[in-house]
C-alpha cells in the first residue's frame, strides 16, 4: 500500500514547551493528487509543512516519503522542494539561472542543466523566457519560475506555503486555475497551506481542515461543503446563516431545534439521530439553500419546510449574484441569502417584506458552543 501515497504523516506532533502546535495529525496524500491545508492563522499548518520539509523536527510520530520514514533527514536530502509565500527568487540571476541554482549546488554538469532547465521552462510555459530577467516578469509569471526552480529538482512531492498570499485579487483568482491545470499537468504531487478557503476549494482534490493543532475533517471540498462534520468546519468552509439553540421534540422524520432567541427550525431526524432533546447546538444553513417568494403569497405546504416572513434590510449587489441581508419577522434573527441577479427578485430592495423557505435536509446542527468570532476563509 506504500507505494499508493506519495506523503505519509502517522501521529505526528509538535510542542514547543508546554505549547502543542500540531496534536497528534495522521494523513495519506495519494500520487500526483492536489492536497490543500486549510485554517485559521495559529492553526498548527505552517508548523506541520515545516515538518514535512525538514526544518523541523516532530515531538512524535513519523512522516514518510514514498514509504520511507524521513525523521532525522535534512531538508537538502529529502525529496521534497517548497515555494515559500514570497518566492525568494534571486533578482541578480535571470530566470535561467533561477532555476539552474539548485542544479548547480548538487554538482550537474551543464550540459544536464542547460537540458533539464529548458524542458522545465517549457512544462510551466514559459519556454522562451530563460534570458529575462526577474523584474521583467509579472507576478504571475514569478509564480511559475519559483515552482520551475522546485520542478527542476524532480520532487516526489512539492510544498507550497501560501504562494498566492501577496498577490493581489484579480491575479489571486488567475492563478488558482493557472495552479491546479499546472498540477495536473506535471502530475507532481502539490500539498498546499493556506487560510483563504476559496483556494482549498477551488484548486484541491482533498482538503485537510486544521483547528487548534488538530485536523477537524479531511475529504473533498465538496464533502466539507455540503457535508461538514464539524460547526468549526461548517463555520469556517464557506458562508452560513448561523444560530444557537437546543434540541426539541421529534415528529416524524423531523426534529424541533428550539432557538435561543426565539422560534423553531426543523431538521432532518436521520442526520441527528445522536443529538438527544435538550442538547445545546450550533445551527448552521447555507444562503444559497434559502428560497424566497412573495409575501402576499402562501408558501407551499411542504412537508420539513421551514417557512418563515422576513424584511429586506440591504442588498449586497456583486455581479451576477447578490448577499440579500434580511431580519426574521417573528424573532428579529438576522438571515442572509443568495440571490442570483434574474428572474422576479433581482430588483429587491431594503424594506421589501418576503418569505423564506428550506428544507429540513439543508439544516446542519452540531453539539455545543462554537466560540464566536470564527469566520470562513475569504478571497
Amino acid at each position: 500500500m506504500a507505494d499508493q501515497f506519495d506523503l505519509e504523516c502517522r501521529n505526528v506532533g509538535k510542542n514547543f514547551d508546554r505549547f502543542v502546535a500540531v496534536d497528534n495529525v495522521s494523513l495519506t496524500i495519494p500520487k500526483g493528487s492536489f492536497f490543500s491545508i486549510l485554517g485559521p492563522s495559529g492553526c498548527g499548518k505552517t508548523t506541520l509543512l515545516r515538518m514535512l520539509a525538514g526544518f523541523q523536527e516532530p515531538t512524535s510520530g513519523d512522516i514518510l516519503i514514498k514509504g520511507k520514514s524521513v525523521l532525522g533527514v535534512p531538508p537538502n536530502r529529502r525529496p521534497v522542494n517548497m515555494v515559500f509565500q514570497h518566492l525568494a527568487l534571486f533578482p541578480m540571476m535571470n530566470v535561467a539561472d533561477n532555476v539552474a541554482y539548485g542544479l548547480r549546488r548538487r554538482g550537474v554538469d551543464k550540459a544536464t542543466i542547460n537540458r533539464k532547465v529548458a524542458e522545465t521552462l517549457a512544462r510551466v510555459g514559459l519556454p522562451d523566457s530563460g534570458p529575462k530577467q526577474i523584474s521583467q516578469l509579472s507576478g504571475g509569471q514569478k509564480q511559475r519560475i519559483a515552482i520551475a526552480r522546485c520542478l527542476v529538482l524532480e520532487p516526489a512531492v512539492l510544498l507550497l506555503d501560501e504562494p498566492l498570499g501577496a498577490l493581489d485579487l484579480k491575479l489571486r483568482e488567475h492563478m488558482k486555475v493557472e495552479l491546479k491545470q499546472l498540477q495536473h499537468e506535471i502530475g507532481t504531487t502539490f500539498v498546499y497551506i493556506t487560510h483563504d478557503q476559496s483556494e482549498a476549494l477551488v484548486m484541491s482534490d482533498q482538503v485537510a481542515v486544521m483547528n487548534a493543532g488538530k485536523f477537524e475533517q479531511v475529504g473533498t471540498p465538496q464533502d466539507l461543503y455540503y457535508n461538514p462534520q464539524t460547526a468549526f468546519v461548517a463555520s469556517f468552509v464557506g458562508e452560513s446563516n448561523r444560530w444557537r439553540g437546543t434540541v426539541g421534540e421529534t415528529t416524524g422524520d423531523y426534529v424541533a431545534i428550539n432557538l435561543d432567541k426565539g422560534g423553531v427550525i426543523l431538521a432532518d431526524k436521520a442526520a441527528h439521530a445522536s443529538l438527544p432533546t435538550g442538547q445545546d447546538v450550533e445551527i448552521f444553513v447555507r444562503p444559497e439553500a434559502i428560497a424566497i417568494g412573495r409575501s402576499d403569497a402562501a408558501p407551499d405546504p411542504v412537508p420539513g419546510n421551514n417557512s418563515l416572513t422576513g424584511t429586506v434590510e440591504n442588498v449586497l449587489f456583486n455581479g451576477a449574484a447578490s448577499s440579500v441581508q434580511i431580519r426574521e419577522t417573528a424573532t428579529g434573527h438576522e438571515m442572509s441569502v443568495a440571490l442570483p441577479q434574474t428572474g422576479a427578485f433581482a430588483n429587491l430592495r431594503a424594506g421589501d417584506v418576503i418569505n423564506l423557505a428550506w428544507h429540513a435536509s439543508q439544516t446542519r446542527c452540531f453539539a455545543g458552543v462554537l466560540p464566536s468570532g470564527i469566520e470562513g476563509g475569504q478571497s
